[in-house]
This record gives structure tokens, sequence and C-alpha cells, in this order.
């Protein structure tokens, strides 16, 4: 285990996964352009013009995916969603991926790495989490990058609903601009810990 992975007493360990979950979900989080968001949120289901060819990232942390969006405001990703995924989904997707960059210690040699990383349908990049003024904090938030198989599957069966939460962003956005950060706080959807089985988890920090 990566020694900087080991929390000390009381604080937050660097390589967690943290979510908003029940027993058989969790919510991830994706922004789009209003054609694909909108609809999507409507029929609970990707449209035709979604391409599944493409990876598709999935954040599970709701301060990221403003940190990355814009709280909405940026082009082409102005409607944030949370999709809400089965945990077996979200399992599969974790022990079918690879490191998105190259670690001496867990890949052994690069050229090994790249052709694990061109064969997994899945990838994992962790990057800093956010606060609300998105400063860097000092442990890192999961993001899964999703391509082939996992994209098809995402789509195709792992989806249990999608919802708006774009009216969620703004309200939230508007407080953190008016200095009210506690009020602004006090509306973010709940992220726990989320159990990872230790030996997924173990080749995957970076």
């Amino acid at each position: 285990m990566n020694d900087q992975s080991v929390p000390a007493a009381g604080r937050e360990p660097k390589f967690r996964v943290r979510a908003r979950h029940t027993e058989s979900t969790i919510t991830v989080y994706q922004a789009y352009r209003p054609e694909i968001g909108r609809a999507a949120a409507r029929d609970g289901r990707f449209p035709a013009s979604w391409k599944r060819e493409r990876m598709t990232w999935i954040k599970p942390s709701f301060l990221w995916m403003m940190y990355r969006c814009g709280w909405g405001t940026k082009g082409d990703q102005e409607t944030v969603l949370a999709v809400e995924i089965s945990r077996e989904g979200f399992v599969w997707a974790l022990r079918h991926a690879c490191l998105s960059h190259f670690v001496a210690d867990l890949h052994g040699d690069r050229a090994a790495w790249s052709r694990q990383l061109k064969q997994a349908p899945t990838r994992v990049q962790w990057d800093p989490e956010r606060d609300l003024r998105f400063r860097p904090l000092p442990y890192r938030s999961l993001q899964l990058g999703l391509a082939g198989e996992a994209a098809a599957r995402y789509a195709d069966e792992w989806i249990v609903g999608i919802e708006d939460v774009t009216p969620l962003a703004a309200e939230i956005h508007g407080l953190v601009r008016a200095g009210e950060l506690e009020r602004a706080a006090g509306l973010l959807p709940e992220e726990r810990a989320y159990p990872v089985d230790e030996a997924v988890l173990a080749r995957l920090r970076a």
C-alpha cells in the first residue's frame, strides 16, 4: 500500500471512493449539452445522439463535477446529470479498470501498462477533490472512464435513473457567490465512503 494512502487519526485517506449510495445503487455525475442531458433525464436513458463509441467519464463526486463543468456554465456542459447506477455495474467497472497513468510499483514496466491500458474497458484517474470554492483538497476524487463494452453496459444495463440536477448546481453556485458557504454546504448531496474491496483498490491507487 502506498504510504500516502494511510490516514493519520481523524484524517481522510488520500485514495477513497466517496459517493451518494444506497444498498443497491451508487450515484455518479456527468454534464452534457442540453440536447443530450435533458433528453436523458426525461427518458431515463441516453438518446441516440449519445456517442457510445467515445469514452465517457463518470464522477461520484458532485463537487468535482462542478469544478469540471463550472457549475454547468461551460459550453456543452450546461446540463448536469445525477446518474444512479447499479452497484454491480460500478464494481464491474472497477474490477476491469486500469490506472490511467503509469506507476512503476504497480505496473512493472511501461510497455506492460500500455498493453493493459489499451485492453481495459475502463480506466481510473484520481484528481484532487475540491471544496466549494474549487480549492484543491489533500485527498483525491475518483473518475472512471468507460469505453467499448463498459460504455455499452453503462448505457444499456447499469442505469437505474437519471436526474437533471442543473437547478441544484445553480442554487449552490449562487450561495457560494454570495459567500453563504454554510447554506451552500447544506445543499450538497451526502457523499459517504463507498466500500470497495481492498484488493481492487490497491491496484488502482496512483
